[in-house]
């Protein structure tokens, strides 16, 4: 396969970023009760473990509450190094994976350098490379048809003196993993270009928000590229978003230079004790991972039934093609005004003609389909100066 040409930008200051809209400020712009409106847009479940709740309800963290969690968190280290098979000091706590990535950011990315971001792939990347200010560069990946995989010889030559390399497997938002062997060739070619050009290897930065989906993981490859850095979350498949806790896993004398940007204290007690509890227990894992792979088998067979069928997805989320970007917005209004949050993509993003829908639970999952029976004929009908719910939801 022939590379693609990579897109650079020079070093700015950072735009403006928009987070999502608040459930309130949809409620407050499309007139729908606060009880009605369902987050399809941001890969979250539907509802906790049973263990969080009852964590919780028995107060297992005592006074301790009042006080901050060890600066160590031990008891969570030593819960998460068991469950991923690794060292206690190969492992670091952060306030979910995007505070790890941004710790990675300013541990590894000085002001005017260089990241690679094979793109399309989790935004923020690109916004944590900017607020450096770092200079990204875009590297496209393979189309739809070829599962949207890595271009190995473009990241390569793209990598050649850039400081970081971004990467995301299972990818957000395609929910396509990369093939196998991908990654290891890629960081083979990477540690051989370094070494041909004389110069230290790039980190390399491997968000595995997704793994537990698949099964997988690429961590045993810290071994042969040290500066290899892989994140992990209990926000996806063990359904604890809202604690916000996440793990960077690397060789030691890498978690070492990221341990000064740590804060102190980010991680609050009742997280630290529920997911200490979570991690210990396979049976969270399983039965999250299951209701998933469920659930979205029949929620892409109704979609596909409705018109407009699903990418292959091995996450908790599922892309939907809606043939045109002027389709995408249509219906995306149309659902907003349901109270049904669908994850949009701007006019100059590659997924444009897309959204993006997160697997829930059976009943709200019915509501998007009913809605998207409703609204196909207008979405493909639509036009191009259909209202764009791009203005709400980044």
């Amino acid at each position: 396969m022939s590379t693609t040409p990579a897109t650079k930008a020079a070093p700015t200051a950072p735009t403006a970023y928009a987070w999502e809209a608040t459930d309130e400020q949809v409620s407050e712009r499309y007139g729908v009760p606060l009880e009605r409106i369902v987050r399809f847009d941001l890969n979250t479940s539907p509802a906790p473990p049973a263990i969080a709740l009852r964590v919780l309800r028995d107060g297992a963290y005592g006074r301790a509450i009042s006080e901050y969690a060890p600066s160590d968190y031990r008891e969570l280290v030593e819960a998460a190094a068991a469950r991923y098979g690794v060292e206690r000091r190969e492992l670091l706590v952060g306030a979910g994976a995007d505070e790890i990535l941004d710790l990675l950011a300013k541990a590894f990315l000085p002001p005017g350098a260089a990241a690679v971001i094979p793109t399309p792939t989790y935004a923020m990347y690109r916004v944590l490379t900017e607020q450096r200010p770092g200079r990204p560069i875009l590297v496209p990946r393979a189309p739809a048809a070829a599962g949207y995989a890595l271009i190995g010889p473009a990241v390569r030559e793209a990598a050649r003196g850039a400081a970081l390399v971004w990467l995301c497997d299972p990818n957000n938002p395609t929910g396509r993993p990369e093939p196998d062997g991908a990654i290891a060739g890629l960081l083979a070619g990477l540690a051989a270009d370094a070494a041909a050009d004389g110069r230290t290897a790039p980190v390399v930065v491997l968000d595995e928000a997704y793994a537990e989906f698949v099964g997988r993981s690429q961590l045993p490859l810290r071994a042969d590229y040290p500066r290899l850095v892989v994140v992990r979350t209990v926000s996806k498949a063990y359904a604890l978003a809202g604690l916000r806790v996440g793990f960077a896993i690397a060789r030691p004398e890498l978690i070492a230079e990221i341990e000064p940007y740590r804060p102190p204290g980010s991680v609050s007690v009742p997280s630290v004790a529920v997911v200490t509890a979570a991690l210990r227990d396979p049976d969270v894992l399983a039965a999250t991972v299951a209701r998933v792979e469920r659930e979205r088998g029949r929620l892409a067979a109704a979609l596909a039934g409705a018109g407009f069928p699903a990418g292959p997805s091995v996450t908790n989320f599922l892309l939907v093609d809606m043939g045109s970007r002027s389709s995408a917005r249509a219906m995306a209004s149309g659902l907003l005004r349901r109270g049904l949050v669908p994850r949009t993509f701007g006019a100059d993003h590659p997924l444009a003609g897309h959204l993006r829908f997160t697997v829930r639970d059976e009943p709200q999952d019915d509501r998007l389909v009913a809605a998207f029976g409703e609204l196909a004929p207008a979405a493909r009908a639509a036009a191009d100066a259909t209202p764009d719910p791009e203005e709400l939801m980044p």
